[in-house]
């Protein structure tokens, strides 16, 4: 009977080691994940940035290629 219970305990201890060491990996992918996302929110901004800039660079030119023509119809 002792021996069953030795037996039981032991097993028990394996299975919880187990769980724990399984929910702990789970939260290193979280946290990896978590951190993946962040540097995709920063890369959206950095590109949105970007984009915004590009459009105004752009907004900028055609106006100046513009205003010799408008000068010239006045």
């Amino acid at each position: 009977m002792l021996w069953v219970m030795i037996m039981v305990i032991a097993v028990v201890g394996i299975l919880t080691d187990t769980y724990t060491k399984n929910k702990k990996i789970e939260l290193k992918r979280l946290d990896k994940e978590i951190q993946l996302e962040k540097l995709r929110l920063e890369n959206f901004d950095k590109e949105t940035e970007k984009m915004k800039l590009e459009l105004d660079y752009t907004k900028q030119q055609l106006l100046e290629t513009k205003q010799p023509y408008n000068s010239l119809e006045k």
